[in-house]
């Protein structure tokens, strides 16, 4: 079982580093598990970021996130690690990520988190 990290995440020089532009990945197939229950957790994360140096690789950032199938783990906690795992790999102006979680028990829950460079 492959633990998500952020050495995972690969990226490539940000080709028009002079402009700030908005980047929006859109990931309708994440899974995971909750780590109550062991059954499985579905959503869409919508990652939107203003690359500075780099961008993202994104068949880096499909097999990072399919490393979360087999963890145990709460939304929240999820969120937040792949925006910290996200910004510590490439380190952008800004990124918004929000996980919006299929209904479980007749329950949704989206989660949003950001960063900002300082």
């Amino acid at each position: 079982m492959t633990v998500p990290s952020n050495e995972q995440l690969e990226t490539f020089p940000n080709p028009a580093p002079e402009r700030q532009y908005m980047v929006e990945i859109v990931c309708p197939e994440f899974a995971s598990m909750c780590p109550k229950t062991g059954q499985p957790d579905f959503g869409t994360l919508t990652f939107t970021y203003i690359p500075k140096d780099t961008c993202v690789e994104l068949k880096s950032l499909k097999l990072y996130l399919q490393s979360y199938r087999d963890q145990g783990v709460f939304y929240e906690k999820a969120v937040n690690e792949i925006l910290d795992h996200f910004v510590s790999a490439c380190q952008p102006h800004w990124c918004q990520l929000v996980g919006a979680f299929t209904a479980r028990g007749g329950i949704t829950t989206s989660v949003t988190c950001t960063y900002e460079a300082k």
